[in-house]
């Protein structure tokens, strides 16, 4: 029987970068403009025909904390998409009570991330999915993707993984955990739904809309595990909410059976949902499904063993690394694995922890770097790192590092990190 590895080194060589970024979420869009402003030719390869990720085709809306008191703690490519929203009317929302603006609307902002990344240089990709890694030495050779062209192969003397499951890494032979340590289950995964023509004049208070669900999930009409709803999420639209509100139990985002019956799951959930806030909740009389997201929302899979590895400790210490090249102000936010409960753990305002260059180099391979919610960290702190504005953050990072790479030929341990510093300063990143 033919070696796979041989099959896919015969593929023909269908795109070729000096920087190929898998994934075109927060992480990877990050990293795509970084590399591209940076001088690097990079293509960016996406499974969506946008770009976004959690923010767009998972309907994840407001970006989470990125301000720890006065101090704002994620900025620089980040910090840019915010004005940009600002100027095109897309970011606010009716809450007044959140100075930092945080809803957005995502499809003004498929078209901003559109243009931002095209700007920037970058080549995009998209309807395009990593299927396999060839490696060998401690390098990728070439990631395989698979698109309406077949499969293909795809060059590049560094790579950055912005899966959101580490799927490069983990294809190329890098280490990795799953879940927490005990059982080795993740957090639950949300589908994310918007619900339109709401009376929000009318809304009950969080508690009050809570008193209303727990009768109907003790009498059995609704079968979501949550214990109670997620409180109403103001969209930048009048009479439009974002629910946060299923929850699907014990799936595994990397494995394709687990993935379709969460999507079912997750739909069965928002069907109840809507019945329960249609019949009982005064406000959603006459709303309706606005959207359903087009994927399903998965909080953590796999997170790479680096040469680092971040973790609560150094969340309680906000603790500061010399390496750092990112940072993170939000919450340890864990939804429970077995469906009950929350564990939350806040950083104290005006503090932050930092997040090393270390925690994107993957042991055992020399030309990849691994950006978002993968990184190298332990279960708990990875419930604060694995947010929007913290992804896109590293994923600068990582695009930075990776054309300081390639334009001297180095591998991603011999980037002058101390330099790599200086450029995200100068780019406006807080470092």
């Amino acid at each position: 029987m033919a070696d796979p590895a041989d099959i896919y080194r015969s593929l023909p060589i269908a795109h070729r970068a000096d920087v190929v970024v898998i994934g075109g979420g927060p992480a990877g869009f990050g990293a795509a403009v970084a590399a591209a402003e940076e001088g690097a030719d990079t293509l960016l390869i996406e499974r969506w025909g946008f770009l976004g990720g959690t923010a767009t085709a998972g309907g994840v809306n407001p970006f989470m904390r990125y301000m720890s008191g006065e101090v704002v703690v994620n900025a620089g490519v980040f910090g840019r998409v915010l004005e940009a929203l600002d100027e095109r009317g897309a970011r606010g929302g009716r809450d007044i009570s959140d100075r930092e603006r945080r809803q957005f609307d995502p499809e003004v902002l498929k078209i901003l991330l559109d243009e931002m990344a095209l700007a920037a240089g970058a080549r995009l990709l998209l309807h395009s999915f990593m299927v396999e890694a060839v490696a060998s030495d401690g390098r990728v050779e070439r990631a395989v993707i698979a698109n309406k062209s077949g499969l293909q192969a795809v060059e590049a003397d560094l790579f950055i993984d912005a899966s959101g499951d580490a799927d490069l890494a983990a294809r190329a032979g890098a280490e990795f955990e799953m879940g927490r340590d005990e059982d080795g289950l993740c957090q639950p995964m949300s589908l994310f739904f918007r619900t339109a023509g709401v009376d929000t004049d009318r809304l009950p208070t969080y508690e009050q809309i809570n008193e209303l669900y727990r009768p109907e999930k003790a009498a059995g009409r609704i079968d979501n595990p949550r214990d109670d709803v997620h409180g109403a999420i103001f969209t930048t639209h009048p009479g439009e909410i974002t629910h946060n509100a299923t929850r699907i139990l014990a799936h595994d985002g990397t494995d394709a059976v687990s993935l379709t019956d969460a999507e079912l799951q997750g739909r069965r959930q928002i069907r109840e949902l809507m019945t329960f806030f249609k019949d009982k909740v005064p406000g959603f009389e006459n709303a309706c499904i606005g959207s359903i997201a087009a994927q399903v929302g998965v909080r953590e899979t796999r997170r790479v063993i680096g040469d680092y590895v971040l973790t609560r400790d150094d969340f309680e210490q906000a603790a500061k690394f010399e390496d750092a090249v990112a940072r993170g102000c939000f919450s340890i936010d864990i939804h429970s694995p077995t469906g009950h409960g929350l564990y939350g753990q806040r950083m104290p305002e005006g503090d932050w922890y930092d997040i090393p260059y270390r925690c994107l180099t993957p042991k055992g391979v020399d030309n990849l770097l691994v950006a978002g919610r993968p990184i190298s960290c332990d279960h708990y702190i990875h419930g604060s790192l694995r947010v929007m504005p913290i992804a896109m953050s590293t994923g600068e990072a990582a695009g930075v590092a990776a054309a300081m790479a390639a334009a001297d030929d180095l591998t991603t341990r011999g980037v002058d990190v101390a330099a790599l510093r200086e450029r995200l300063r100068a780019r406006g990143a807080s470092v």
